[in-house]
């Protein structure tokens, strides 16, 4: 049993930036980084989750809801900053989980990682290709039925084309190069800025405070739901930590990226949802796209259609986010031995894990394609969350077991910030249906599975200690 709680040596991870066989491209800077945050996190959440929650769960209260999410993810991103400055390697969470709880967790994690991004590229997809097949419309186009929508959801319904098409296509781009993907995030963060900018500067001319009352008609367990919910829409920020060994300057730049996109976002987050439910009253806003609805109810058509651009455009870029995270994971876990060495080799000439790359690309396609993954999305925010808790908590083993390591950049206030991190994040689990922790239990038994079969036998942390 001892050698499940095997630590990776701080010094082996930070020895993988010399790595030159299994080692990244260096082109992103603390600018592009910023961007990758907001292109992950300004998407499915602002312009789907916000009207949704807000109807079944938390009303005009949802502004809390957001500012209570958004206190589990800043506690959160301070302890990523720390631990990516200090280890700017891929792997994110699961490098982290690794140097400060052993092999056995590190797992987890990373097999838990695997899941949000998976999950998260495939809802993202699907919702996508809805707000794509909707502007057709608008143009005079209209898709075949077989091909515009998955199975079972309309009549007629074979494959859910444009939802696998997309998927295909930044596949291909992420894997030409990291640096491409992440001016093609620059271009859309700022369409989508502006869409969003547009919605808060139009909008607030229709707010009614009349809407605002009952603030609270769900109660405080309803907006405490409505958090845990709406969770699902920071998810991407901590995918910039997964871009670490390809930043130019990680020790300084990844606090920057993780913190500045965090703080944009939410300030965006709060301002939406307090001009939507200002302007519509709470119970009409369970609709697949509430800003367009809100807009186009108060005569704003222009309006309408530019947010629907902006959606296409803000999903479009949290899918590349998502997708880029997947692999980078898979890719250090292979690279530490726990899955198979296919899955870490780097393309020659693009330096790009791109078998990784390709085989997310090819299952995220599939099941985008086929499936209407519903209720499923719930297992994206439970994954993060549990993610988020143990780097919290790797910050207060790491500073009891590594006091004097050199960091450039230090989490404020420990233990209070890391503690409060794991308090917000698992309450929000404690918030989630019963359903979604039998799923979530279902993917890490079969994990479990995996390690105990395959991972811990070909370690290379087993095999460096038999030696």
């Amino acid at each position: 049993m001892k050698g499940l709680f095997r630590k990776k040596p701080i010094q082996d991870i930070q020895a993988l930036e010399s790595d030159t066989e299994h080692h990244l491209k260096r082109t992103l800077s603390a600018f592009d980084l910023t961007c990758l945050g907001i292109g992950g996190v300004i998407g499915v959440g602002i312009f789907v989750i916000t009207g949704v929650a807000a109807a079944k769960y938390a009303g005009p209260a949802i502004i809390l809801s957001f500012s209570i999410a958004m206190l589990a993810c800043i506690f959160s991103a301070f302890c990523y900053a720390e631990f990516a400055s200090l280890l700017p390697v891929a792997g994110s969470a699961y490098n982290y989980s690794y140097a400060t709880f052993g092999e056995l967790l590190a797992w987890i994690i990373g097999w838990d990682l695997i899941l949000e991004y998976v999950v998260g590229s495939i809802l993202v997809a699907i919702g996508w290709s809805g707000y794509f097949i909707e502007i057709l419309k608008t143009l005079g186009i209209t898709l075949p039925a077989w091909c515009a929508a998955t199975p079972g959801t309309i009549p007629g319904a074979i494959i859910n084309l444009p939802a696998a098409v997309i998927v295909l296509f930044l596949t291909i781009l992420l894997t030409i190069g990291i640096k491409e993907s992440a001016r093609f995030i620059t271009a859309m963060v700022f369409v989508k800025l502006a869409a969003v900018l547009t919605f808060i500067v139009v909008g607030f001319s229709k707010v009614d405070p009349a809407n605002w009352r009952p603030f609270m008609p769900f109660g405080f367990s309803g907006m405490m739901t409505g958090a845990a919910m709406v969770f699902l829409a920071y998810v991407g920020f901590d995918a910039v930590s997964t871009a670490a060994e390809e930043a130019k300057n990680p020790k300084r730049d990844l606090p920057i990226g993780i913190i500045a996109s965090l703080i944009i976002c939410t300030i965006l987050y709060i301002a939406v949802s307090a001009i939507l439910t200002g302007m519509i009253p709470y119970q009409e806003l369970n609709t697949s796209a509430p800003i367009a609805y809100a807009l186009s109810k108060h005569g704003f058509n222009w309006g309408s259609a530019l947010v629907s651009a902006g959606a296409v455009t803000g999903l479009t870029s949290v899918l590349i986010v998502l997708m880029m995270g997947q692999p980078r994971i898979f890719f250090a876990m292979s690279r530490d031995g726990l899955l198979w060495p296919w899955a870490s080799k780097v393309h020659p000439r693009f330096k790009t894990p791109y078998r990784t790359q390709i085989l997310t690309g090819l299952v995220v396609a599939s099941f985008a394609a086929f499936s209407d993954i519903g209720v499923v999305a719930e297992l994206v925010n439970i994954g993060t969350l549990f993610a988020f808790t143990l780097v919290c908590g790797g910050i207060l083993v790491l500073r009891h077991t590594h006091p004097n390591l050199p960091r450039s950049f230090k989490t404020p206030f420990v233990p209070i910030v890391p503690l409060l991190g794991m308090g917000f994040c698992i309450y929000l689990m404690m918030s989630l249906p019963q359903t979604t922790w039998i799923r979530f239990g279902v993917w890490l038994v079969l994990g479990l599975v995996i390690y105990f079969s395959y991972g811990r036998r070909h370690s290379l942390l087993a095999s460096s200690s038999s030696r």
